[in-house]
């Protein structure tokens, strides 16, 4: 593993860089991701972002964003810059099957690899890690790796600033989450210092939904949502036809299964959707409930304590079903 003063000395010259992120990437892995494009642009490096998919549009609006490259739409341009890149940064993933096609890209470059990364048992294929599951967002490490590791605190303007606080904001919850502490918000106040507006980000991220989103949200709480009252749980299923029929979009599902945590005594929820070729879950949790071992240990998933991710390869009725005979077993910690 290198050093920091090692990696130091690399950046102290232009070089060719890659940053990417983990497949249908969200508010962190963007934000994170165009934060460090826009502060690496600032030393003559010549840096592009890759995202492994498409990503949703109200995420569209970041400084720097008409710059990323979409692997699934790029695939030539994407591969020859991997295998050009001098220096490789992996952000909000540690595990190269989070990227796809792009995993063994990556695996076989030459290139110097970067993680920075908040998830659990990162995978061992990078040359400099800046790891710490205690981080509320890759965001937040993106911002401490900069001025603590780097010493480049004057570099953070207003872009940065603006990419870096939504990636803490979308990932925090809008910084309700136990690991919003005391530093983060100190960080948070420093990036709006920089130039961060954080009402107006607010605004670009949360009141920027279409007809069609707010509709499929109605329809998920009035005729989808399913309470497990033995379990405190919600759960939420919706069918690919179900997608369909709302015209949903990349993004449209996100933040849905927090309406059913909201719901009072709820420890557990879960938003269960059939995509295409697989069925994709979501679960968030409250307390010290570990929604990232149920993904771990049964749908092929992980991620943190209270929000966590999976799939099935089952049909949705098979996956609903599987979930809930799987709730006995957690029943003592889900009641108390």
């Amino acid at each position: 593993m290198l050093d920091t003063a090692s990696l130091n000395n690399i950046l102290n010259q232009p070089q060719k860089i890659v940053i990417t992120t983990h497949h249908k990437p969200d508010g962190d892995a963007m934000g994170s991701s165009l934060g460090l494009y826009n502060y690496l642009i600032q030393q003559g490096h010549h840096a592009k972002v890759i995202a492994p998919t498409d990503y949703p549009e109200f995420l569209w609006w970041m400084p720097g964003n008409e710059e990323v490259i979409i692997y699934t739409e790029q695939t030539e341009q994407s591969a020859l810059l991997i295998a050009e890149a001098d220096l490789i940064f992996c952000l909000d993933f540690n595990a190269l099957s989070r990227i796809n096609q792009m995993g063994e890209l990556v695996r076989e470059s030459s290139a110097v690899k970067v993680m920075i990364d908040h998830h659990l048992e990162p995978e061992d294929f990078d040359n400099y890690r800046y790891w710490n599951i205690n981080a509320c967002a890759t965001a937040q490490l993106v911002y401490s790796f900069i001025t603590d590791e780097l010493q480049r605190a004057d570099l953070i303007n207003a872009d940065v600033a603006t990419c870096l606080y939504t990636g803490i904001m979308t990932d925090s919850a809008s910084f309700r989450l136990p690991n919003t502490t005391a530093n983060v918000h100190r960080i948070v106040a420093s990036l709006i210092d920089a130039g961060a507006v954080n009402w107006r980000i607010h605004e670009l991220v949360y009141s920027n939904a279409s007809e069609n989103r707010l509709r499929f949200l109605g329809y998920c709480l009035s005729a989808k949502l399913e309470i497990l009252s033995d379990y405190n749980t919600a759960l939420i299923a919706v069918t690919h036809a179900e997608l369909k029929q709302y015209d949903v979009n990349t993004g449209d599902t996100e933040g849905i299964v927090n309406y059913a945590l909201s719901i009072a005594g709820i420890k557990l929820a879960a938003f269960i959707v059939e995509r295409k070729d697989l069925v994709k879950l979501s679960l968030r949790s409250t307390g010290t409930f570990p929604a990232n071992e149920i993904c771990k240990k049964y749908f092929k998933g992980g991620g943190h304590r209270n929000a966590a991710g999976g799939q099935s390869e089952l049909s949705l009725e098979q996956t609903i079903e599987k979930f809930k005979q799987i709730l006995p077993e957690y029943k003592t910690l889900l009641i108390q």
